[in-house]
């Protein structure tokens, strides 16, 4: 197979992170609307936050939290029992070659983000950013 010459391959292309939005837009409506025929799952209300697709796009690992984060796990497993039916339905608004197999995983951005707040609000790194105001002089 040829080598893409216009991608260095550090990072996701340009096919990949428009494939993955498109999926993730399309899973959003399907868990939306309650297509799955689960009242497990259609009882939660769930963000997918990202996903991820391998260079094939053959997989794609989707960053999924319910709304507050209640019940994360029993919502992942609803999500990981329904995985079958929740790909036909999002290659059913696709035009791709392959349905991506789905994967789900909990996004763990929001806690990355709050313990980032916690860490900045407390005194002693307050102090350490307050004392080099030359940094900011630029």
């Amino acid at each position: 197979m040829a080598q893409n010459r216009f991608h260095s391959g550090t990072g996701p292309s340009q096919r990949q992170l428009r494939v993955g939005e498109l999926i993730r837009r399309t899973l959003s409506d399907v868990l939306l609307r309650g297509d799955v025929h689960d009242p497990e799952l259609n009882r939660h209300s769930i963000t997918v936050g990202e996903v991820r697709t391998s260079p094939d796009l053959k997989v794609a690992t989707a960053y999924v939290l319910p709304l507050g984060g209640h019940d994360a796990e029993e919502a992942l497993a609803a999500l990981r029992r329904n995985a079958g039916e929740l790909r036909h339905l999002v290659a059913k608004a696709m035009t791709l070659k392959y349905a991506p197999q789905l994967r789900f995983v909990l996004d763990e951005t929001f806690d990355r983000m709050d313990d980032t707040r916690r860490l900045l609000s407390e005194d002693r790194v307050r102090r350490d950013v307050e004392s080099h105001p030359e940094d900011d002089e630029d």
